[in-house]
């Protein structure tokens, strides 16, 4: 019998962690899905937007102090990968014990990331073009002014989340890394492949799906398959990397 093993995941930009409520009865019972919610969206709807990575990260790995102990992984798409990763960097530098495994979906690796991704995307047309560039957003949202006023007003803050991020030259994460990418994304391959030097441990995965940004949408099932099976084998290696001290 497998342990249970907790999986924290974290949402895209403009995202609510509804997003991976599905999840919970399309993966084997052994893993608990854990869906993180962000100030500002869904059930935090009345709170303030947090607009700075490193804040954003220190105050998730306060509110999930709890979910971040024991046997438990790590999963984020797109500006949820890198969220997912400050978390275990976080982890690390407070001599926490560290998760199971972290993994990561359609986002380039935190030495790698585009500095011009963010560019000019500081006004409504600017982001309801990427919204549509990206897919993976229901018309019916664009034919609401209420509905895609909060989602432009949410994906403008946490897209100043990725640009105030700035890589720290950290060294290699003791830790499975596994990561998922879609073959039609505009995320370059390399820069997924870079993910690899994000880890200290051997057996680094890089899987490719069919689809575009939203691929873990598009092609679900076998998405879900293969990161079940990843966290079986990270969890097959042994207990939890040691703790490290900053």
């Amino acid at each position: 019998m497998q342990a249970p093993l907790s999986l924290l995941c974290l949402p895209c930009a403009g995202a609510s962690a509804t997003m991976y409520l599905r999840w919970r009865r399309l993966l084997p019972r052994w893993i608990e899905v854990v869906p993180v919610e962000l100030p500002g969206r869904g059930q935090r709807l009345g709170e303030d937007l947090v607009e700075d990575f490193d804040s954003l990260v220190a105050r998730l790995c306060a509110e999930q102090d709890a979910a971040l102990r024991g046997n438990f992984a790590l999963f984020g798409h797109s500006m949820g990968a890198l969220l997912a990763w400050g978390i275990a960097q976080r982890l690390r530098a407070s001599g926490r014990a560290l998760p199971r495994a972290l993994l990561v979906s359609g986002s380039a690796a935190p030495s790698q990331r585009d500095p011009d991704r963010f560019v000019d995307m500081d006004d409504d047309d600017a982001l309801i073009g990427d919204l549509r560039k990206q897919g993976g957003t229901p018309e019916e949202l664009f034919a609401s002014p209420e509905l895609l006023r909060m989602t432009l007003d949410t994906l403008a803050a946490d897209y100043r989340v990725c640009q105030s991020f700035e890589h720290p030259g950290n060294a290699p994460l003791p830790v499975a890394l596994h990561a998922f990418a879609g073959r039609q994304d505009d995320v370059e391959p390399w820069r997924m492949e870079a993910w690899r030097g994000e880890t200290a441990r051997p057996g680094f995965t890089l899987d490719w799906f069919e689809g575009g940004h939203f691929f873990i949408r598009q092609h679900e099932t076998p998405v879900l398959a293969v990161l079940a099976q990843r966290l079986a084998q990270s969890a097959a290696g042994g207990v939890h990397a040691p703790r490290a001290l900053a």
